[in-house]
Order: C-alpha cells, then structure tokens, then sequence
C-alpha cells in the first residue's frame, strides 16, 4: 500500500445525471430503474430521481432482488443489506455467527497453529518466553478486527430511525477507522466523513460511526470500504444524497 494519504470520494448527489460534468474518457454510464450509476475511477456517483417518492421506496431492510444478469456488473447498484440484516456477508460469516463456544474454541486453536507455523517459518523461536501466547493472542486480535462480517445491520439501526420534516444537510467528520488491507494482511487507519440530504428521514448520528466500523472491521480496500457505507447508508434512508469521504493510509 501507498503510505501516501489516499482519498476515496462515493456519492449520490441530489441533481441528475445531466447537472454532473464528467470528461467522457473517465467512464461511462448505465442506468438502472431509478438510479442512473456514473463510474469514474476510483469514484461511484448514483443520483435519485426527484420525482421519486417516499411512498413507493422500498420499506427500510427490505431489499430487492437484483436479476443474475446483473449480480457481478460494476455498473450496477450493488445489494447492500440483505433480508437478515448482513451487508456482504463473507462464505463463512454464517458459521461464524451459528459456531457454539466448543466450536469457537477450535477456530481460535486452529488460527493460533497457523500462526505458530507463521512464526517458525519466518526463523523465529516459538517456545520462546515472548511469543509463548503470542499466537493465541493473535487469533484473538484478527477475530475482532473482522467482526464487522458478522454485526447485524437492522439490529444496528434498531430504533435510531426517524421521521423528521427536516431536508438540510445532515454531516458527521471525522470518524476514527481501522481495518486490514485484503492484499497483505496489514493495518491501514483513517478518518471517515459522511454527509446526507434527508427525505425527511434521519438516523440517529451516533449510527453512522458505527456502521463506518462495521465495514472497516473487514479485510478492505478503500474503495470498496467507501462504497458500501454509501450503498448501505442509501437504502436505510433513501436520501435525496449521500456523500462519503475516506482518508487513510
């Protein structure tokens, strides 16, 4: 990873397509049912329609399917909570979630081994004093920093969800983040900042750090970090705009 400060923008403004100049060579647009996807780089743009009433979005948690056809198009808006209340849930979230303790015990056991095998492999000693219970810790350590796979979106918001007659921007900054770079295993921290319109519509501020931890509590790219705080952040509330911010290295 670059140790230079990288800043991933992903937003969905409240204007339309046609109000957005982009340089034709950056990309090009595919547009979907009421959203029209603007890919550009590293940069996802999604604009709701204006005409789009509350009345006929789609009731908080309830998704909608997406045809097969679509599923793995990077032009497409992606699923962002699912019916249970995950948000990209890993192959094996569910068996992380189901596992009783005896089976949680053997995943430790088997992380702690693989880790053991890590250490002896790189020339160190592993029966010395300091790396006695340097493995076990370390099986402890990576569980919680991908507990993000297995934290429940709907119990997350739970009743922070509000009506409000209230349409101005709604911003927090600076969110503390932590998470693994997918490529090598390695930390990268950062600051995350998120800005919303409401469509009368608002979620209690303190949420939406959290749910910035639940996505970063993965192995991550910032991109793709980025990208599902907005894409969760839109289908909770169905603001008229959503804009997130991440800066990290």
């Amino acid at each position: 990873m670059s140790n230079k400060d990288q800043e991933v923008k992903s937003y969905l403004p409240p204007a339309t397509l046609d109000t957005i100049s982009t340089p034709p060579s950056y990309g090009k647009h595919h547009q979907s049912g009421n959203h029209s996807p603007l890919v550009t780089g590293s940069s996802t743009v999604w604009s709701r329609s204006p005409f789009e009433s509350r009345a006929n979005s789609p009731a908080i948690m309830q998704s909608t399917p997406i045809p097969p056809t679509e599923m793995h198009s990077h032009l497409t808006k992606p699923l962002g909570v699912e019916l249970n209340g995950l948000s990209w849930p890993s192959v094996g979230t569910k068996d992380r979630l189901e596992e009783s303790a005896e089976e949680k015990a053997k995943r430790i056991s088997e992380i702690s081994d693989a880790v053991r095998t890590i250490l002896k492999c790189i020339g160190e000693d592993t029966d010395r004093e300091g790396l006695l219970k340097t493995p076990e810790r370390y099986a402890k350590a990576l569980l919680f920093f991908t507990k993000g796979y297995e934290e429940n979106l709907k119990d997350m918001v739970n009743e922070a969800l509000f009506d409000e007659d209230h349409e101005e921007m709604v911003i927090v900054k600076d969110i503390s983040i932590f998470s693994l770079c997918e490529h090598h295993l390695v930390p990268f921290c950062g600051k995350v900042s998120i800005g919303y319109i409401p469509n009368r519509r608002v979620l209690g501020l303190s949420k939406l750090a959290r749910i910035a931890e639940m996505f970063s509590r993965r192995l991550q790219v910032q991109e793709r970090l980025t990208k599902q705080i907005a894409v969760a952040l839109d289908e909770i509330l169905r603001p008229q705009g959503v804009a997130v911010l991440v800066e990290a290295r």
